[in-house]
């Protein structure tokens, strides 16, 4: 399938569904950060075509800190075409129209560059520590306001952990929703959406395809900017001093360089992949 047509598959699914995901998204939580799963998204033969897309990992970019510790990669042209396909799928505009009219985003803004988006596959001791995503886009002209996560790890249990944790604004409690294979997560992002990935506890990947919208109105109702902020978990106690540091000094540069230090990593394509 291409990108057209998956995308129209997903569309159809959201259209049909809108009313329960809408009631899901926006229903009331002790944890604020609105969000909804939509499970069994695409035909199964079609995810496990993706998930067996998937590269070795020796062809993808590992981050390792204190903040992070998974695989990850925007260079989708250099793998199988369903893998672009897929990613750019949720791009199309019939995908962002349904998912803007289910979550109530104004003006949606797509992330064809990949700024923020891309493949993402975790092993056992990978883990993504608390933190909120950047406030705004690759040319800091419109904020980051969604979050769209699709699993495609089949037999994917919640016991192998790896699995997509939403916090309070103090960071000290979590909920949890588990990582499932053929499952889309859709997650507001703003101040005060912190989340995780919790550690992976088994020998086998944990693979995601992420996508993010961004809307030229402020999700917290005021102008605002920020870099992606970490914290540690409630129990490290040591590294949640040094986040907060790594933060402060990362929000600084930011003020002064506006575009940051490091060197953007963005999808750089000429569209030969297209099916």
């Amino acid at each position: 399938m291409n990108r057209e047509e998956l995308a129209r598959v997903v569309a159809e699914r959201l259209i049909r569904d809108a009313e329960r995901i809408r009631e899901e998204f926006d229903r009331p939580r002790e944890i604020k950060t609105r969000h909804a799963a939509i499970d069994d998204l695409l035909p199964e033969s079609v995810a496990v075509e993706i998930r067996e897309a998937f590269p070795d990992t020796r062809g993808m970019r590992l981050l390792d800190s204190f903040r992070e510790r998974k695989y990850t990669s925007k260079s989708l042209d250099k793998f199988s075409p369903i893998l672009a396909e897929i990613t750019m799928a949720f791009q199309q505009r019939n995908v962002l129209e349904a998912v803007a009219a289910i979550t109530g985003t104004r003006d949606a803004v797509g992330d064809p560059l990949l700024y923020a988006g891309g493949i993402s596959a975790m092993k056992k001791g990978h883990f993504l520590n608390p933190h909120i995503d950047n406030s705004h886009d690759y040319e800091q002209k419109n904020y980051r306001v969604l979050n769209l996560l699709y699993y495609c790890s089949p037999d994917w249990k919640p016991e192998f952990g790896g699995n997509l944790e939403l916090w309070d604004e103090s960071v000290t409690t979590p909920i949890e929703i588990p990582s499932l294979f053929n499952r889309l997560v859709l997650m507001e992002t703003n101040e005060r959406s912190w989340h995780s990935v919790n550690e992976v506890k088994v020998d086998s990947l944990r693979c995601c395809v992420s996508n993010y919208y961004f809307s030229p109105h402020s999700p917290n109702g005021y102008e605002t900017t920020h870099v992606t902020f970490f914290q540690g978990r409630p129990e490290q106690k040591l590294r949640r001093v040094v986040s907060t540091a790594d933060g402060i000094v990362r929000s600084a540069v930011r003020k002064v360089v506006k575009g940051g230090l490091a060197k953007k990593d963005v999808y750089e394509h000429d569209g030969s992949n297209s099916r």
